[in-house]
């Protein structure tokens, strides 16, 4: 539904409907009170249950075209809600490097390859996607940072200057060691069937804070990355918690959001768009009480109007300081970062940020020059993030998530020695913020870095734990779908509570 290619995206709905601008104005001119409408507008609304998008073209708009903020009476499904306890953290933000990370090459050094670089592992090498061999050491220093004394790789020694902040996972393990089925794991909290991402869950029990923006926004620059939408997809769930996509390779506030400024009518005539749009979907919801699909393609029109308002300053980082913008650097992730930490201070829920189209860390050859490259784009604005959260005092509510879908293999994929294959088995990721425990390392892999072998953690068990963190049990935050209560961890996960603060 909100996918920017379909003609119900919010980005496009902004301005669509202006192309029949005249089409549009003589029908409403010409427009009769249709009395063959059998429930009043009070009735209409209450029996289809349609909320906030139904009220919103009702006219409850003020004299600025926009609803009501949070907090001045608005209801609806990204009204603000309760969690089942008191959080720690009020907002999310995903750094997700897809493609699959080394954690052998960042955040979990094993000195054992450096004896054994080109030699046969001393135990059977696990069952890997592709054909692997001998082991290979990292060509990236290892050394101890921070008060904590966590080892980091050179290639985040930039960010490792906060790793007094970050809980760093050494445990991780998942299912397969495929892609398509990991990214859905990771997102989804299932790997085959089709499952509500974890931005649309949050967005579910929490809502939002910001009304005029989407609650949960995904910034991946240049298009998309592997199975596309269904990352961030809401499945069964409402629409409205589906996320937003950004393509944050652009630098220009129209292209970076298609549509959000109207130069053809004004504010007044889309108002009167919208009544109109009002009536006719009042007819149409006469015969179709309770269409999710419906209430969705009603709630993206009336956000795609509230964000001409507020979008363009809040994604707008030339508006920033000079030296802010000079903490973070150039370049996409930078870019990327700076426009979270705004999103943020403007209330939006969840925010995932991807590495880019495709899978840029799937390095099965040339893994020094690719990661270094990778990382070196990452490295700085990730720390200045951080730092500038816990600045502004934002780090204490927003727990921050930086990982993969999986990691890396220990051995060497052939023919050559400088390439690793995906490893399901064990892998790296860290979180800070959001009452964390930071400048602590959670679990191990073993010696070659292969497995997870201590205080293993599935990522189950990571949904879990953020959830928790969010103020949720995982095992009541439920939707009722096809006669059944469904959750983001199905019926597995529990709680990694040393994680906690």
């Amino acid at each position: 539904m909100l996918d920017p290619s379909h003609p119900s995206s919010i980005w496009s709905l902004a301005t669509k409907s202006s192309e029949n601008l005249n089409s549009i104005k003589t029908m409403w001119n010409n427009h009769e009170p249709d009395n063959s409408i059998p429930y009043s507008r009070r009735e209409l609304l209450t029996r289809s249950g349609t909320g906030l998008g139904m009220l919103a073209l009702a006219g409850v708009m003020n004299d600025a075209g926009m609803l009501p903020a949070a907090g001045t009476g608005t209801s609806g499904p990204l009204a603000p809600k309760r969690p089942h306890f008191a959080p720690r953290a009020r907002q999310v933000v995903h750094l997700f490097m897809n493609g699959g990370p080394s954690h052998l090459d960042t955040f979990d050094p094993k000195p054992e390859l450096n004896k054994r670089h080109g030699q046969p592992l001393p135990t059977a090498n696990l069952r890997t996607e592709r054909k692997t061999g001998a082991a290979m050491r990292s060509p990236f220093r290892f050394r101890k940072y921070g008060e904590s004394g966590i080892e980091v790789s050179e290639l985040f020694s930039q960010t490792a200057q906060c790793i007094d902040d970050i809980a760093v996972v050494r445990s991780m393990y998942a299912d397969v060691p495929n892609h398509e089925p990991s990214l859905m794991l990771m997102n989804c909290g299932e790997g085959q069937l089709p499952r509500p991402s974890m931005g649309a869950w949050v967005t579910y029990g929490l809502g939002s804070e910001n009304q005029n923006l989407p609650g949960f926004i995904v910034m991946c620059p240049g298009g998309y990355p592997i199975v596309a939408t269904r990352n961030w997809r809401s499945a069964f769930l409402p629409g409205a918690y589906q996320g937003t996509y950004i393509n944050s390779k652009q630098r220009q506030i129209d292209k970076l959001i298609a549509n959000i400024k109207n130069h053809t009518i004004s504010p007044g005539d889309q108002r009167r768009q919208l009544e109109l749009l009002r009536r006719l979907n009042e007819r149409h919801a006469v015969t179709r009480q309770h269409d999710p699909q419906l209430e969705s393609r009603i709630q993206s029109f009336e956000l795609a109007f509230r964000m001409q308002g507020e979008a363009a300053e809040a994604f707008d980082i030339a508006r920033e300081p000079k030296h802010i913008q000079e903490s973070y650097g150039d370049g996409i992730p930078a870019r990327q970062l700076l426009m979270t930490r705004r999103l943020l201070e403007r209330g939006v829920r969840f925010i995932q940020l991807w590495s880019g189209a495709g899978q840029p860390w799937d390095n099965h050859n040339d893994i020094e020059k690719q990661h270094r490259k990778l990382a070196g784009a990452w490295d700085r604005p990730i720390a200045a993030f951080l730092s500038d959260l816990k600045q502004r005092g934002l780090l204490e509510t927003t727990l921050v998530l930086w990982g993969g879908e999986f990691g890396r293999t220990p051995v060497a994929e052939l023919p050559q020695l400088n390439g690793r294959d995906h490893n399901h088995y064990g892998f790296t990721c860290w979180l800070a913020g959001g009452g964390v425990r930071g400048g602590y390392v959670h679990g191990a892999t073993d010696e070659f870095g292969f497995r997870a072998v201590e205080d293993r953690v599935h990522v189950h068990d990571l949904h879990a734990t953020m959830l928790h963190l969010l103020g949720f049990d995982h095992e009541q935050l439920t939707y009722r779908y096809a006669g059944r209560d469904f959750r983001l961890t199905d019926v597995h996960g529990k709680v990694v509570r040393p994680l906690l603060a």
